[in-house]
């Protein structure tokens, strides 16, 4: 008769990794090998099995194991076995402290079977050594692994493949490779629906406000409606409903022009669980990857208006006119909408912002109605332009390419680059002259130093001359897609919310009877006029040539 019945807890684990069937193989074996361990001795009983399938040794945060703990405490179990060290744990500072400190604590006896130790047994030098050697050995081979997966997925990410159990709402996976990004048409056209609304002059909230009344399942019930196992911690009430931060994140993510982000979030090591938002520097960027569902100067437009302070009225569902686009020439702040009632009529003003709130600058207003009229004329005016250098660009690129070139650009680059040439040459004689004694040292150093500068200050011009013209061979070229943006509005007939959004980068007002207008794009604007004044220039030197040849 034994002299004390050990209740056997019989613990097995296999992470994810090794196994993804309903019970594994590797655990069934597991447990075999403990229950024929058991059957050998009289004094054991197993009181209850507890299996860890797809939890990882790194951590002791696995329901199987707490439970089991939870059953020591209440002293139904006294014993735990396991197959080997490595199925209890790969944490070599928690293994230890379990094994060293709580077990003992608790009076629990812990058996590794193919490691051969016994806890109840006089430890023998073999143990001291060994067993930590042992869990040291499993907690690097379990560091190692996280390594190779990270980098694994990391080289999937670069290549642009899509990493994650769910995708975007907008997207699904393709049933032919599951990495690869192709649109949901159904939940593409809610995509389209809020941007269009967005640029149109509707607030985050009361886009949110139409999407529920007209019945449309926000992302988190589309997906469990196409019997996706989706859970959010978002998640407050039985059923969720758009909110004003569920369109926001669609309106800010890049995934809808192409770009996909992703290594936004993740754990610092396979040991600690937090998680944590990565820097964008560290963010895994590819552009282009897959179909948009939002034209980029779309989107590009939603973000400028994000950026502005756009409100609007509890009982209005859109925002007025030129909501965020008026500044004060003054002090630089927002000029705002003020309302005056005027008998049976309400005539709306634009006032300083500042002003108004009595923090400074000077009391000035200007009437919405004459603005309006201003604007519209400005903005018609500088579409005519737009399409005169649209007609010119298209002019120019159908000539032959010796035509087309820039010549003055061409011909300063070819001065600057002599010149290099001609100072480097220079500089190297500069030895030989030193050598001969025409030049003393100190003025070969002298020389030699003001050489290199000379050649530093050429390299710089002639990088920035290189650019320049890299830039009006881009004004030139057929890819002008602001000048379509523009193009688009050459019929308006009235001033409307989407020419303001989408041609008008600021208004700015600097009295009654002083306004500017700034509109987007104006870089490209007077790339393309400089590039067709050079090529003018250019033409006008040819025939000059062909002037002072002979025939």
């Amino acid at each position: 008769m034994a002299d004390k019945l050990w209740n056997v807890a019989l613990y097995a684990r296999l992470s994810s990794e090794d196994g993804d069937k309903a019970e594994s193989n590797s655990i069934v074996s597991q447990k075999e090998m403990i229950r024929d361990f058991v059957s050998k001795h009289d004094d054991m009983a197993i009181i209850r099995e507890y299996a860890d399938d797809g939890y990882s040794g790194v951590n002791f945060d696995r329901p199987a194991f707490k439970n089991m703990m939870e059953d020591i405490k209440k002293k139904k179990v006294n014993c735990i076995i396991c197959k080997d060290l490595s199925r209890f744990g790969r944490n070599y500072v928690d293994a230890g402290r379990y094994l060293e400190k709580i077990f003992p604590f608790l009076g629990v006896r812990f058996i590794a079977i193919n490691d051969n130790y016994d806890s109840n047994g006089e430890k023998s030098q073999q143990d001291t050594l060994i067993v930590p050697f042992k869990n040291l050995i499993n907690d690097a081979y379990c560091r190692d692994i996280s390594v190779k997966i990270r980098s694994q997925l990391d080289i999937k990410r670069k290549m642009g493949d899509f990493i994650g159990a769910f995708t975007t709402y907008g997207y699904k996976k393709d049933s032919g490779n599951k990495n690869k990004l192709i649109i949901d048409e159904e939940a593409a056209r809610i995509v389209e629906f809020i941007f269009t609304k967005r640029i149109g002059g509707m607030c985050n909230s009361k886009i949110a406000e139409k999407l529920n009344g007209l019945g449309v399942p926000c992302p988190m019930e589309y997906k469990i409606s196409n019997g996706m196992n989706y859970r959010t911690g978002f998640r407050t009430n039985e059923r969720a409903y758009w909110t004003p931060t569920s369109v926001m994140r669609i309106l800010t993510n890049e995934v809808y022009i192409g770009t996909l982000c992703q290594h936004k979030r993740g754990t610092p090591n396979h040991k600690i669980k937090h998680i944590l938002d990565y820097d964008r520097s560290d963010w895994i960027i590819v552009e282009n990857n897959h179909e948009p569902i939002i034209d980029k100067r779309d989107f590009e437009t939603v973000q400028l208006l994000l950026q502005r302070d756009v409100r609007t009225a509890p009982k209005n569902e859109n925002v007025p006119l030129f909501s965020g686009f008026v500044f004060c020439g003054g002090c630089g702040c927002n000029m705002i909408r003020k309302t005056v009632p005027s008998g049976k009529k309400k005539y709306h003003y634009l006032v300083c912002s500042k002003n108004k709130s009595k923090k400074g600058c000077t009391p000035h207003s200007f009437s919405e109605a004459k603005l309006t009229k201003i604007v519209f004329r400005i903005v018609t005016d500088h579409i005519e332009n737009i399409s005169h250098i649209d007609e010119v660009l298209k002019y120019i690129s159908k000539l032959p390419e010796h035509q087309r070139a820039v010549f003055n650009y061409e011909a300063q680059i070819k001065k600057i680059e002599n010149e290099i040439g001609r100072f480097k040459d220079l500089k190297l004689n500069l030895y030989s002259d030193m050598a001969d004694g025409v030049i003393t040292r100190e003025e070969y150093t002298e020389f030699s130093e003001g050489y290199s500068r000379k050649i530093s200050e050429r390299q710089r011009s002639l990088a920035v001359l290189k650019d320049e013209r890299q830039q009006t061979v881009d004004a030139g070229s057929s890819q002008n897609d602001w000048i379509n943006a523009f193009k688009q509005y050459e019929n308006i007939t009235e001033l409307q919310r989407s020419v303001i959004v989408n041609l008008i980068e600021k208004i700015i007002i600097y009295d009654n009877e002083h306004i500017e207008v700034n509109f987007r794009y104006q870089d490209r604007f007077d790339t393309a006029v400089e590039y067709i004044k050079s090529f003018e220039e250019a033409q006008l030197w040819a025939d000059k040539e062909k002037v002072k040849t002979p025939a």
